[in-house]
């Protein structure tokens, strides 16, 4: 089904984000070529390809915008219009099995660990221990064309550990493996459409959650540590992540703390702000949640002990609970139940 973005594009929020990317096309409308922290792709597409991965059309060096040949479609309709919303960030498809991955710009001046912890995962002894948490991460490659500072990192599935501290496990670093729920695969800058979208948009054939069930990740170690598995309580100077809301850090002191704990914080304000705040119908979550984001890190629970009693809160609820969808505050009080 062949449809136009404004035909399904319905939540306000959504309807805002097509309006500005709008408003960017006509800023530099695809005559003027690529953005400008689009070149460092264009410039590096060669490269990539001989290491077996394929950008899209936009970035190959001859590429000619379809705006051109095609000027009675909108723009904003045609897939080789699309930009990524992160400059550090792009979509590729690996030429051995087809599959899409994402590439990952990395500049060591600013995240010196991050390639060191990606390798302390995913070698030697480490890189088969078994864990039911999973990452994503692997392969990296240094840039020939440009200093050794930087790095292109591309992400497949590995495994996290107990002994991984993330610093960082916000909302925005906690991604979802939706590959099993689009049958047909779906455009990674557009979601909502089918992997084949080029100038005329067509919605993606997906299933949902219930039936198939997806995998979550965190992503990003820039700031992340790795320390002894017998060292339960580390003792680090702090590191600000994205949620500045830790009372760990509210005096700006440098003492250094046991950061484990800071984590914990992270993941239940995950939970407290942007989770219970636009759903309702998840207050089994309340006792738990509020242990998590107590203002005295000695007094939450650790992260072996959050997946137990989490384990025990899932165990506890009936099936129609589990199988209810989330509701926003603004609907009523009936909870259809998926069948």
């Amino acid at each position: 089904m062949a449809i136009d973005f404004d035909s399904i594009i319905t939540d306000p929020l959504l309807r805002a984000d097509f309006a500005a990317a709008a408003a960017l096309f006509e800023a530099f409308p695809p005559e003027s070529n690529l953005l400008p922290y689009e070149v460092f792709w264009r410039d590096h597409q060669v490269w990539l390809q001989e290491k077996g991965y394929m950008l899209r059309p936009r970035y190959h060096p001859d590429w000619v915008p379809s705006a051109l040949s095609h000027p009675e479609t909108r723009t904003i309709n045609l897939e080789d219009a699309c930009t990524p919303n992160k400059a550090h960030l792009l979509d590729a498809r690996r030429l051995l099995t087809g599959e899409v991955v994402m590439l990952k710009k990395i500049l060591k001046s600013e995240h010196p660990y991050e390639v060191l912890i990606h390798k302390h995962l995913t070698t030697g002894a480490l890189a088969s221990h078994q864990h039911p948490t999973d990452i994503r991460g692997s392969q990296v490659h240094p840039s020939m064309q440009y200093s050794s500072s930087v790095r292109l990192f591309v992400v497949v599935p590995r495994k996290v550990y107990d002994f991984f501290l993330t610093s960082d496990c916000g909302f925005w670093n906690i991604m979802m493996d939706a590959t099993d729920l689009y049958p047909d695969g779906f455009h990674p800058m557009c979601q909502l459409l089918d992997a084949t979208w080029t100038r005329k948009p067509v919605l993606a054939k997906y299933y949902t959650r219930t039936r198939t069930p997806v995998k979550y990740y965190f992503i990003d170690f820039g700031i992340s540590c790795v320390f002894d598995p017998d060292d339960t309580s580390p003792i680090e100077i702090p590191v600000r992540a994205g949620d500045k809301s830790a009372p760990d850090f509210e005096d700006d002191s440098l003492v250094p703390i046991n950061p484990f704990p800071t984590d914990v914080y992270y993941i239940g304000n995950v939970i407290r702000k942007d989770i219970k705040r636009a759903y309702r119908g998840i207050d089994f979550m309340d006792s738990l949640v509020n242990d998590m984001v107590q203002v005295d890190p000695m007094k939450r629970p650790t992260m072996n002990e959050v997946v137990e009693r989490f384990e025990q809160i899932r165990r506890s609820l009936p099936w129609w609970k589990l199988r209810s969808r989330l509701r926003s505050p603004h609907e009523d009080s009936a909870v259809p139940t998926c069948k």
